[in-house]
């Protein structure tokens, strides 16, 4: 098992457009991307976190390079971000 932590920096007043744009792309992940298990939108007051589960690190890292993720929601979410995107990938040991 193994989780891709995505934190992203938005501002209060674009959460919403990126809420949708993560509803948009949640069942196409659960069912395109290979291994893929869960995914879930984590909101705290200083930034959104968007964390995958799947079913080993080498499918987490895979899904990054998808187009899915690269053409999509990186498209999507892009213009929403105030900075660079945090990426982390984590074994569950």
């Amino acid at each position: 098992m193994a989780y891709l932590e995505i934190t992203l920096k938005i501002d209060h007043d674009k959460r919403a457009a990126a809420a949708d744009v993560y509803r948009k792309y949640k069942q196409p992940f659960l069912n395109t991307i290979a291994g893929a298990t869960s995914k879930d939108l984590l909101v705290r007051d200083e930034d959104v976190q968007v964390l995958h589960g799947f079913d080993s690190v080498d499918n987490a890292k895979a899904y990054l390079g998808s187009t899915l993720f690269t053409e999509d929601v990186v498209a999507e979410l892009g213009p929403l971000l105030a900075s660079a995107p945090e990426v982390r990938v984590y074994d569950v040991a």
